[in-house]
């Protein structure tokens, strides 16, 4: 099946299509060698100009990508051994997030992971990765027993955010959501946390304190998604773009203001592209960072965890508008300007 692509990578699709046409007719007998070596060249250049150019929306429709690796593909290839767990003991198994104990390179661990689908069926089960109070509590219960046993714990985020239906309201999911942030504080074990995708709101930092928190290059993490940000502003979910750009949810914005750890290269176009490379990438990163943490006491662990939350937040001042702006020339699509008060 052909890969999905999305309207900014047009050029190389055309430019991978003329490329086919020069192979088949290469291989029929034509000279077409310098005509090949050229359109080599400079789909290469294309790639490299659009993909290492993105803009923070068009990360995001990266990390939205079907054939994206998912939380699933990451545990098989990484850890042996995996036994998933299933329930939280209380209602039900929520099969949105996958949770269990396996090894990673012969050291056991608890791995907790929200999964999506690889197509619109399988979505449909896993409930697009949006998490039931059900599933934060599954979460909590396996890591409270990796903390009992004295298992490091890696988690993989990827969730549009947390299921807002009736049902998961009346079963509590905001208080679970915030006991899972509060008894996460409270483990005496390693924590590394990896966004792989989407990392949306509460749906993701119910099982988001870590002692380290890593990121894909083309993930995404912040309050709200941009869409829903340009429905409250905007009242225009077109003007997601924008809001993209506002609110700083990509890797670099995110490492700059302290909110992650580290950044984990993808290969060009994206984890999609190549996902043995993304897969590997994240193996060396969660190495790394196990390597780190592993000797430290869980005293320590903790105190360090606290600083490590309680230390972000940046304020960076900027001028409201422009000249250009004030004279009246700017369009509501060239800069983010919030609701101003109104008297009622």
């Amino acid at each position: 099946m052909a890969m999905t692509t999305f309207e900014f990578e047009k050029p190389i699709v055309d430019l991978e299509a003329r490329l086919a046409e020069l192979r088949q007719r290469e291989a029929a007998g034509e000279d077409v060698a310098s005509e090949l070596h050229v359109a080599e060249i400079e789909l290469q250049k294309t790639r490299e100009t659009i993909y290492r150019n993105l803009t923070p929306h068009q990360r995001v429709l990266i990390a939205r990508h079907f054939d994206r690796p998912h939380s699933l593909d990451y545990i098989r290839a990484l850890f042996e051994q995996f036994t998933e767990l299933h329930g939280d003991r209380q209602f039900r198994d929520d099969p949105s997030v996958v949770c269990g104990f396996g090894f990673f390179q012969g050291r056991p661990m608890a791995v907790i992971g929200q999964q999506k689908g690889k197509d619109v069926k399988e979505n449909v089960a896993r409930n697009f990765g949006m998490m039931h109070p059900e599933g934060y509590r599954k979460a909590l219960r396996v890591m409270k027993l990796a903390d009992k046993f004295r298992r490091p714990i890696a988690i993989f985020v990827d969730t549009p955010g947390a299921y807002p239906g009736i049902g998961a309201e009346e079963r509590g999911q905001a208080e679970a959501i915030a006991r899972n942030i509060m008894e996460m504080f409270t483990l005496s074990v390693p924590i590394v946390v990896i966004i792989i995708g989407e990392g949306a709101s509460g749906g993701a930092l119910g099982i988001g304190v870590g002692d380290r928190v890593l990121m894909l290059e083309n993930a995404w993490y912040s309050v709200i998604s941009p869409e829903g940000c340009a429905s409250i502003l905007w009242r225009d979910a077109k003007m997601a773009p924008v809001a993209a750009a506002n609110l700083k949810l990509t890797a670099p914005d995110l490492l700059q203001l302290g909110i992650i750890d580290d950044i984990i290269a993808e290969p060009l176009g994206g984890a999609h592209r190549d996902p043995l490379v993304a897969i590997e990438n994240v193996r060396v990163a969660l190495e790394q960072a196990l390597g780190e943490l592993i000797p430290l006491a869980p005293d320590m662990l903790r105190r360090l965890r606290h600083e490590k939350y309680r230390a972000m937040g940046k304020f960076i001042e900027e001028v409201s508008e422009t000249a250009e702006e004030a004279a009246g020339d700017a369009t509501p699509a060239q800069t983010f300007r919030p609701p101003r008060s109104r008297k009622l």
